[in-house]
Formats: structure tokens, C-alpha cells, sequence
């Protein structure tokens, strides 16, 4: 082989790891070490379009107490998330009928995490995802109590607008993200 066709053979090489690279890059996203995320599937769109979480497969159980009993959870709700970070939601994903005041849809939202510690607190937020609004309005985290549900932080949220609606608690770095759709 003269040196003109090892050259081309190099430069061939060369583009071909560049190619390999690019697609390996390409095939995924870089994890977010903050995110959270419960066992899969647990996204379906509804009749209008809105992703609202679902039931996890295999369900989420809640870890021992302090939390709540496994099988506790609220009205047919199903926990979702996992030990460091849960709530509980609707199977059909809508909170309905919700107390409006002034220009906002009202709901409290419990949470809870194993070794939850006051000094850190939960801080919640979420965003209309099918339309313009603004951010919804959320209460500083407080304790809460139920023998149903035991100990937990609860969240109140005000929410201007009826619509999809992707919702996120934060605790000590970690996110944990749910979508419901808000009907009058």
C-alpha cells in the first residue's frame, strides 16, 4: 500500500469515529442527577392530549415508617416517586372541581420522603403545559398528620387556569415531576 492510500485509509478512519462518536452522543440524553423518576410506564395522554401520570408497573410501595402503611393510599389514589421523594395521585389524572378563589384553582398536595428533615425544606413548582399562563402559586411546606396516611409535608397550590398541568417537588436536589389536568 503506497503512502497516498494509507493517508486516505487514516482520513477514512478518521471520519468514521467521528461518525461513531456523533451517533453514540446522539442516542441518549446525559441523566440528570437531580431528576427522579418512578418505575415506567408512567405517562399516557388523555382524550384531549394532556400526558398525565399513570399508575407506575410495577406499583411504587412506599418504604416502612414513618411513611404512610403500604396499600394507604387516599380515595383509590396510587403513590408515585420513589423513597426519597412520593406523592399520591388520581389514576385518570384530573383534579376536578376545585375550590376557585380569587383568579386560581386551590388543591393541597401531600407529600412525603424517608428521613424528610425540616431544614431542607420541600419547595414545589409547575407550569401549564397545553397553553400560556402563569407559573402556579405554591404555600411554604408544613407537617401534616392522618392515621390513614401518617406523617407528611403538605404543599398548597394555587392554580390561575384550568389545563394540562406538569407539577414538581424539590427536596435536597431531587425533582420529582407528575402532570394532571385541571378541569372547572
Amino acid at each position: 500500500m503506497g503512502a497516498s492510500q494509507r493517508s486516505t485509509v487514516a482520513r477514512d478512519w478518521q471520519w468514521l469515529t467521528l461518525v461513531v462518536v456523533l451517533l453514540l452522543a446522539s442516542c441518549g440524553r446525559a441523566a440528570d442527577p437531580g431528576a427522579m423518576s418512578a418505575t415506567a410506564p408512567t405517562v399516557a395522554a388523555d382524550p384531549q392530549g394532556c400526558p398525565i401520570t399513570r399508575p407506575p408497573n410495577p406499583p411504587f410501595v412506599p418504604p416502612a415508617p414513618p411513611g404512610p402503611a403500604p396499600g394507604s393510599a387516599r380515595l383509590g389514589e396510587f403513590w408515585y416517586g420513589t423513597p426519597p421523594l412520593w406523592t399520591s395521585l388520581l389514576p385518570d389524572g384530573t383534579w376536578r372541581a376545585l375550590p376557585y378563589h380569587d383568579g386560581a384553582y386551590t388543591q393541597k398536595v401531600f407529600w412525603w420522603s424517608q428521613g424528610y428533615d425540616w431544614k431542607s425544606p420541600l419547595t414545589v413548582t409547575g407550569r401549564r403545559i397545553d397553553g400560556s399562563a402563569t407559573p402556579l402559586r405554591a404555600s411554604t411546606a408544613t407537617n401534616a398528620f392522618a392515621e390513614d396516611i401518617g406523617s407528611s409535608i403538605l404543599v398548597g397550590v394555587e392554580i390561575p387556569t384550568a389545563g394540562c398541568w406538569e407539577i414538581a417537588g424539590h427536596l435536597k436536589g431531587l425533582t420529582l415531576v407528575f402532570v394532571v389536568r385541571v378541569t372547572p
